[in-house]
């Protein structure tokens, strides 16, 4: 048995071990003293693997999508807020309070430009 099993399986043991499988539906006369490693058993647990393994594709794409459904809704609702500050501005000005509750700068704290003294 495995120390860790925890941890996928590299590619490479897998695909030692698909031909091993392979190579054991080849041998005639198989017949294992315990009878709960027969051929019907490990085809068994090769079906239920794949099984698995299919399942995992399955939601890892629903994820996939589900990830850019909500992506998409988050720029949605971004790019909406920023229409929605822009017509604060319309509405109440560049200098209101109701800009400042929405987290923006009032054009009055922006500090004046100052002229650069010239050099000699």
């Amino acid at each position: 048995m495995a120390k860790d099993q925890n941890n996928r399986l590299r590619p490479a043991q897998m695909q030692a071990d698909m031909d091993a499988y392979m190579a054991l539906q080849a041998i005639e006369n198989y017949t294992p003293a315990n009878a709960a490693y027969n051929l019907e058993a490990v085809g068994a647990k090769l079906e239920a693997m794949k099984g698995a393994q299919n399942d995992e594709f399955s939601v890892q794409n629903a994820l996939a999508t589900a990830r850019d459904a909500s992506t998409a809704a988050e720029w949605e609702f971004h790019n909406f807020m920023l229409a929605v500050k822009e017509q604060v501005i319309a509405q109440f000005g560049k200098n209101s309070d109701q800009l400042q509750a929405l987290g923006l700068k009032k054009k009055s704290e922006y500090k004046a430009p100052a002229r650069k003294a010239k050099a000699a």
